[in-house]
């Protein structure tokens, strides 16, 4: 795939060679890094007043197993109306996913309860994509390296002056170190940056520094026990990269106990009755230091789900650092519904300055970070003492804009008019809004009007039932503009309609260096075309990455339209394997490499628990929540609510009602591993919780990796769902491949 490169023991070209010693030099500067309450229906919210079903006829349907047009829709049963309505029961359904070339077609797995199920399979899937060339590189940090032998430098800038020459722009993140009092010591971890990664182990270690002295030199893993630490102790980091030593990260402490508390301030109670939790998050550099900091959503006691009336109080969102800092608070204002579906945060550095923006949905009323009200473009001129919603709750009428704002003072930075504009509430399947407001958001590495460059745009998908549409906005140089717009409506965008989830996720599936957009049954292409649907509708819960070993970026999803639940390639959409159950609503699933026993593909749980490239039934599960890295092997924890493993988590709360979701899960400190983020019960802190656990395992930070950067901005849409790489982490994995990043 284009996003990362392949290791290879082919014999480099010249050219190859000449840029692998370019390579080298610059990335040593690299080295100089100093351092709510939601209750909502199942089914995804009342129907009723969706599009009619379409009654299918009873007996058996089927596809034959050949190759399958380009994202074809299988009908099952009948064709679905609109809004994904369930298709009429009865009769034996068959999804015959087109199998790769030559492979044949297996049937197996267990019949869902109460009727016959066949799983089709093929052995294919999608490719990777052809390597491409990746240059881990940069221009020195001024100064030059430190002179070999001699100590190298504290403090300074915490961030690494490597602008470099790969593809994605990443974040310029500092050395991230943590360390935790614990029984036998101090546990102590750490960053690799995915530019200081070459693919050969013994080309970087690092040097562990206590107290000014050198503690360690640690070849094999990027965390340490310090067996004779105390609370007292300071420790700095260097990376040695081809045994010429960087400068040290900043000094830190000890924690005295597992995790680092954020206080909080929740806003007053609302004037219609609404008190506040701490909700969902997004993290950023929001001022620019190369740590990473929190984006927070504020869910009022009245929020609602899109398809309950009643009117809700506003939806606050502040800006913290890790440190403890609340930085800003916005007021999205009267006109902004509050609920799990309506307001989803895109949090990166879009203009490349080193400091993370915030857009959001906003509308007359909204108040930014220094307490104004917007006042550009369209905002210019609206009546921001203008209360749009109706007398049921609902936002029908009125403005609605997209507005950036700084990531350091949250002032507003520029306001457009929504992408996607309402029209006429009943061309989303409905008379009262529940399906024109459903929207999920975050960051993604599209092409920019059709070429792969590398940089981030803001997602915002609005609709899934019936028409889905999906804008990618880029800011850059002062300037907030559309970049592509997909809509279902569109010429030959037909089988996307009503093909997406409660969730929304991005992922270079054909290795062109530019990420498509998956909305659940339907792939996106990076230039805001049509690719391909799997046909099965709507759902609750999507999964995507390398799921199946070898095979490059494969969908894990959830069926609600069809019941049951399916793995498919995420380029072409054909299945691995496909469970439906007509009348069901399978509401849950997870997939992910859970147990040492996933070795070929990883264990899609949902309506049972089968391997993710065969359907076949298999005795672990993953769970139907959530996932975290925590522990000091490969395969990743199950994580439901606030339980996170072998720690006491007492105090804390989770998120979204029944979803019973963490505020957020990402790579934010110390190794590879990730931190979960938990709000306290009584909303007076979050907690950031970090892994002790000592691991041999080492895998440069996941926030270098495109795909799991981006799916972690995903995180906070809708029903949350957890971030996935696009490698292969788990048993027997082969070393990560070179990440083809560049950072700012």
């Amino acid at each position: 795939m284009r996003s990362q490169k392949a290791l290879s023991p082919k014999k480099p070209s010249l050219t190859a060679t000449l840029v692998m010693v370019l390579g080298s030099a610059a990335i040593l500067a690299g080295c100089n890094s100093g351092t709510g309450s939601v209750v909502e229906p199942t089914n995804g919210g009342s129907q009723a007043s969706g599009g009619a079903q379409t009654t299918g006829t009873g007996g058996l349907v089927t596809t034959t197993g050949g190759a399958a047009s380009t994202g074809g829709s299988t009908a099952i049963g009948g064709a679905p109306g609109a809004g994904g309505s369930k298709p009429a029961s009865g009769g034996t359904t068959v999804v015959a996913g087109a199998p790769a070339s030559g492979g044949s077609t297996v049937i197996g797995g267990a019949p869902a309860s109460g009727g016959s199920t066949v799983i089709a399979t093929g052995t294919g899937g999608a490719k990777p994509g052809a390597g491409g060339s990746t240059v881990v590189a940069g221009a020195p940090a001024s100064g030059g390296l430190p002179a070999a032998g001699g100590a190298p430098a504290q403090g300074g800038s915490t961030k690494p002056s490597v602008p470099g020459t790969g593809h994605y722009v990443m974040e310029n993140l500092d050395r991230g170190v943590v360390a935790v009092k614990v029984g036998g010591g101090v546990y102590v971890g750490w960053r690799m940056f995915g530019y200081e990664y070459t693919g050969t182990d013994s080309d970087t270690t690092y040097n562990l520094y206590k107290d000014g002295t050198k503690l360690a030199s640690v070849t094999d893993s990027t965390n340490y026990l310090d067996a004779a630490g105390t609370t007292t102790s300071k420790y700095t980091v260097s990376c040695v990269l081809k045994g010429t030593e960087g400068a040290q990260s900043d000094p830190v402490t000890a924690w005295a106990q597992q995790y680092t508390s954020i206080p909080l301030t929740p806003p007053a109670n609302g004037p219609n009755g609404g008190s506040y939790s701490a909700n969902d998050a997004s993290p950023g550099d929001l001022d620019g230091d190369g740590k990473l900091d929190i984006v927070l959503k504020w869910d009022p006691s009245n929020s609602k789900d899109n398809s309950q009336s009643g009117i809700t109080d506003d939806v606050f969102i502040d800006g913290y650092t890790l440190a403890g800092k609340r930085l800003w608070r916005i007021d999205l204002g009267p006109n902004i519904r509050a609920g799990a579906h309506y307001t989803q945060m895109s949090v990166y550095d879009f203009d490349g300055d080193g400091k993370a923006e915030l857009a959001v949905k906003t509308a007359p009323g909204t108040k930014d970070g220094t307490g104004a009200y917007l006042s550009t473009g369209p905002a210019a001129s609206d009546d921001d003492s203008a209360v749009y919603r109706n007398a049921t709750g609902y936002i029908l009428t009125g403005p609605e804009y997209l507005t950036v704002f700084a990531g350091d003072t949250g002032k507003e930075l520029a306001t457009i008019d929504y992408p996607v504009p309402r029209g006429t509430v009943s061309s989303w399947g409905d008379a009262y809004g529940n399906r024109l407001d459903r929207y999920n958001g975050g960051i993604a590495f599209v092409k920019d009007k059709g070429t792969a460059n590398g940089q981030p745009s803001i997602i915002q998908q609005r609709g899934y039932y019936t028409r889905l549409t999906v804008s990618a906005v880029t800011w850059r140089g002062g300037t907030l503009a559309l970049n592509w717009l997909f809509d279902s409506n569109g010429a030959g965008n037909s089988k996307a309609a009503g093909g997406g989830d409660h969730s929304c996720m991005a992922a270079d599936v054909d290795g062109d260096g530019g990420q498509e957009i998956i909305t659940g049954a339907t792939t996106i292409d990076s230039a805001g075309t049509f690719k391909c649907s799997s046909g099965m509708g709507h759902g609750d819960a999507m999964h995507i990455g390398e799921l199946v070993k070898g095979k490059g970026i494969a969908v894990f999803t959830v069926h609600e339209t069809y019941g049951g639940m399916d793995c498919h390639d995420g380029a072409t959409c054909s299945f691995y394997f496909n469970i439906t159950s007509p009348g069901t609503d399978t509401g849950r699933g997870v997939a992910e490499y859970v147990s040492s026993s996933d070795l070929t593909a990883a264990t899609c749980s949902g309506m049972g628990n089968v391997n993710c490239g065969t359907g076949s039934a298999v005795t672990t599960s993953a769970g139907s929540n959530f996932l975290i890295y925590w522990n000091a092997d490969e395969p990743r924890s199950t994580m439901n609510g606030t339980t996170l493993p072998g720690v006491s988590t007492t105090g804390t709360a989770s998120c979204n009602s029944s979803k019973s979701t963490p505020t957020l899960t990402a790579d934010l400190l110390g190794d590879w591993r990730e931190e979960a983020v938990l709000r306290e019960s009584s909303n007076a802190n979050l907690r950031v919780y970090t892994t002790v656990n000592v691991t041999k395992r080492r895998i440069y930070t996941l926030m270098h990796d495109p795909t799991y950067r981006a799916q972690v901005s995903f995180e906070n849409t809708s029903y949350n769902q957890p971030p996935h790489v696009g490698f292969h982490i788990g048993t027997g994995m082969a070393n990560p491949p070179v990440p083809d990043i560049r950072v700012k």
